[in-house]
């Protein structure tokens, strides 16, 4: 049993190639960066950015919000060198698999689901409430969940990814356009989230930037599982703000830089992707970075951090509504809304592509990767991965399970970080479009980084993140490790060797008795 065995590059791109199992190139540079931005600014800006400031960071959530992007920018790096060498779907997983092997890709791939899918059921919930929240707005009372047999139902769900999981299953290009859209509109309602927040910023809002580390309220079991896991192993009391308080911060809102993992996953279907990926991830990454920045600074700026932290559930919306302006509260609702939208459309997309360059490879079943001929799209793999999502949302409270999104991503970040100097040292002939500078720092500061930010979630999330590493490693080797296609070469080529030595063996054997008859 090889669980280190790699699959060559070359074999990767011409898995790519298979009929029935191939994607379209349809992507543009435009097109990457808006879906990067797309999944990005929606995530991050209507969702965790108040929690971050309320909870952890105050006013210097500016500074959790530029160590996430810092640390987003060098993992992004050895993406693009990754992607420009293997342009293919899969990303970390198939990154993984040309450099560290087979069990480990696997991992990789394994948590790869666990992000997107966490993060589609969790956005696509947070969908429906918001939907809730503008028929208020206008008037009309609609609860964002039914009751059936004493079950709530968030129907709201199950529209939203019914209707992408349609246009993704019609063409990846027809949903780019839709995206394109909706991103813009989205755009322009931050734009004017931070041109009007900056009119009712007080500067005494901003002071103390960084606030003292406070106790939490309680010293029970349920404190204990709320703090970060590096102040568990330390040994440090459950505490809130100060320093660590700003990299709890950073690690909260990584969650709002998941867009440009994502866009990875489509480097097959993308013109050009020597070129393309580089300029679309780094495009998108630095206008969502400033954008961050920009309405933290409004945020933190209109209210104080104490206020927001009295909301039971702070968002951009809390701000406005604590200074009067409900008229700027009913535009945000509906830009947050909008952007929610657009973020599901991107992580159903790039949930099915993990899994069909996983089932490519047998590691799943193999049925999975099918294509459509018409449109070039996995339309059996695109309804399942909706299906599934659309239960889970509908169903279950999945939004306790938040900072798995998290924790699913850093892991493939340093995975991903670490595999490039794999990838240098095992083929330097190759030559990538995009290389990380400043040769092994980068990557070891990447991974470094990463692996800080993963010891910053919470004590809870890493024990969750245990139970479905372990539940992954049971399927892989009750499923996976025996029907992988790179299991099933090693197997021909090792009873080609062994035929091989038999038929000599026998020749041999042959050619003594001729000789002994001989000398008879």
């Amino acid at each position: 049993m090889n669980l280190l065995r790699t699959k060559s590059i070359e074999q990767s791109i011409a898995d790519a190639d298979e009929p029935g199992r191939k994607l379209k190139r349809s992507l543009s540079t435009w097109d990457l960066m808006i879906m990067g931005v797309a999944v990005a600014v929606g995530a991050g800006i209507f969702s965790v950015g108040a929690k971050a400031a309320a909870n952890f960071a105050g006013p210097a959530v500016t500074l959790s919000f530029a160590i996430a992007a810092v640390t987003c920018a060098l993992a992004i790096m050895c993406y693009a060198e990754f992607a420009t060498a293997i342009p293919v779907a899969g990303s970390a997983y198939v990154f993984t698999y040309a450099t560290m092997g087979e069990l480990l890709a696997w991992i990789i791939g394994w948590n790869l689901i666990l992000e997107l899918f966490t993060a589609a059921a969790v956005i696509a919930k947070y969908w429906g409430i918001y939907l809730s929240k503008v028929f208020a707005l206008t008037g009309l009372d609609v609860p964002p969940a039914i009751s059936l047999g004493g079950v709530d139902l968030y129907w709201g769900a199950f529209l939203i990814v019914a209707i992408f999981t349609v246009l993704l299953v019609l063409g990846t290009k027809l949903s780019a356009r839709v995206g394109n859209i909706f991103t813009l509109i989205k755009i322009a309602v931050v734009l004017f989230v931070i041109v009007v927040g900056f009119t009712y910023v007080k500067f005494e809002n901003y002071s103390p930037f960084v606030p003292a580390a406070e106790p939490t309220a309680g010293t029970g079991a349920a404190d204990v599982l709320k703090q970060s896991f590096f102040g568990f192993l330390t040994g440090a009391a459950p505490a809130q703000y100060g320093t660590m308080g700003i990299f709890a911060g950073a690690a909260l809102v990584f969650f709002a830089f998941i867009g440009f993992d994502v866009v990875a996953t489509s480097a097959e279907e993308v013109k050009n992707p020597q070129k393309t990926l580089p300029r679309g991830i780094f495009g998108g990454l630095a206008l969502v970075t400033l954008l961050y920045i920009l309405v933290s600074l409004a945020l933190t700026g209109m209210v104080s951090y104490t206020q927001l932290a009295e909301a039971k559930s702070p968002t951009l919306t809390t701000a406005f509504e604590a200074v009067g302006d409900t008229s700027a509260a009913k535009v945000i609702a509906f830009g947050s809304l909008v952007g929610l939208t657009t973020v599901i459309m991107v992580l159903l997309m790039g949930l099915s592509r993990v899994v069909l360059a996983m089932s490519r490879d047998g590691l799943l079943p193999r049925a999975l990767s099918k294509t459509s001929d018409k449109r070039s799209t996995p339309v059996r793999l695109q309804i399942i991965c909706g299906a599934a999502v659309a239960l889970v949302a509908g169903l279950t409270n999945v939004d306790l399970l938040e900072e798995m999104i998290n924790i699913g991503t850093l892991s493939a970040f340093v995975v991903v970080s670490l595999g490039i100097l794999v990838l240098r040292r095992k083929r330097p002939d190759l030559k990538p479009a995009f290389r990380v500078p400043f040769g092994k720092v980068l990557p070891i500061v990447s991974a470094v980084l990463c692996l800080y930010l993963m010891t910053n979630l919470a004590v809870e999330t890493w024990i969750f993140f245990a139970f479905w590493l372990v539940l992954g490693l049971a399927i892989y080797f009750a499923y996976g490790q025996r029907h992988s296609r790179l299991n099933e070469r090693f197997a021909e080529a090792n009873a080609s060797v062994n035929g091989t030595a038999r038929t000599a063996s026998v020749t041999d054997v042959e050619s003594d008795d001729e000789d002994a008859m001989s000398r008879t």
